[in-house]
């Protein structure tokens, strides 16, 4: 470390250190690598030496992950990595800001916290609006938060329905025939779906809800002719739709019923692209008062740091093309 130097703070919260620290200092471990310092701790003393800049910016994060924890948050593993890396990438973030904004899902599972000012943004939107669209690259956590509003708007029994949607499309590959009956069909269409749900919800719940007709699981082309009322409506996946579908699906708003619509206009698998039902919307609903735009960029991927560089690398190369 060129440039080194210590300096040294104090957690005033020692109750919250463990938490802080996390598991064998699994915390400390990741944020050293990420700034490239090294943490000392003795009691509630904590030395952090390297690039003076570096880790004054370091002492923040620390001392925003105390007030983060203090205000009540229980932050999971993928949140404080999370917390690093905006840290890292934005050194005046207001963490407790971003963080303040969480969704209530089953008891056992506790908050999801927005992860960044976009899933912010979405969550307010949704607040303020009946229709939604977020728009942008995979790994970006739309449809996982679109899925935990909806669970948090059903468990609050504002919402007596979950009804989810997508076209039954097939990206890049022919899947031939499907057995079973039509929920069975439209499986494997669903399943990031299902797995947010089951990721929020008790064990065996969702299967449950399911059977109850609590939760609805429907392909795209079997909305025409309903009234949603009650309903919180999922349109995930929405770039395959076309516009003749768009246009079906958004007019089957009902009363207390709210919708969010997702998908990336980067990976349209129709035939011909410019029949997308979301590319058409974004350009002739945008002005449409009650109806939010809430667009999400490379910047906001929260999975594996390497999605964020591939989906660089995509969009690099289609600039060149």
């Amino acid at each position: 470390m060129n440039n080194s130097s210590s300096i040294e703070i104090e957690l005033d919260r020692p109750e919250f250190i463990p938490e802080i620290f996390g598991p064998q200092d699994v915390n400390i471990k990741l944020i050293e690598k990420k700034f490239n310092t090294r943490i000392n701790a003795r009691g509630t003393k904590v030395q952090i030496h390297g690039d003076p800049k570096v880790s004054e910016r370091v002492a923040k994060l620390l001392q925003d992950l105390q007030g983060l924890i203090a205000s009540g948050a229980t932050l999971k593993s993928d949140d404080v990595k999370y917390a690093v890396r905006l840290a890292w990438e934005e050194p005046e973030v207001n963490l407790d800001a971003i963080f303040s904004e969480r969704v209530h899902v089953a008891p056992a599972k506790g908050f999801i916290y927005a992860k960044g000012s976009t899933q912010k943004e979405l969550i307010l939107a949704v607040k303020e609006a009946d229709i939604v669209m977020a728009i942008g690259p995979a790994g970006t956590g739309k449809t996982y938060l679109a899925v935990a509003l909806a669970v948090e708007g059903l468990l609050k029994r504002k919402y007596k329905k979950i009804i989810l949607v997508r076209p039954a499309v097939e990206a890049g590959e022919k899947l031939g025939f499907l057995p079973g009956d039509m929920i069975e069909k439209i499986n494997p269409y669903i399943m990031p779906l299902y797995d947010a749900l089951n990721d929020m919800m008790e064990p065996g719940q969702v299967r449950g809800l399911i059977e109850e007709g609590v939760i609805e699981i429907a392909p795209l082309a079997y909305m025409r002719g309903r009234t949603l009322n009650d309903a919180f409506i999922i349109l995930d996946e929405a770039q395959n739709s076309t516009r003749q579908q768009m246009k079906m699906f958004l007019t089957r708003l009902g009363f207390r019923a709210k919708m969010i619509v997702t998908g990336d206009i980067t990976q349209i698998d129709l035939p011909h692209q410019t029949d997308s039902g979301l590319l058409h919307a974004k350009r002739l609903l945008s002005s449409v008062e009650g109806i939010r735009f809430v667009t999400f960029l490379e910047k906001d991927v929260v999975r594996h740091e390497l999605v964020k560089k591939i989906i660089s690398a995509y969009e690099a190369e289609s600039l060149e093309n």
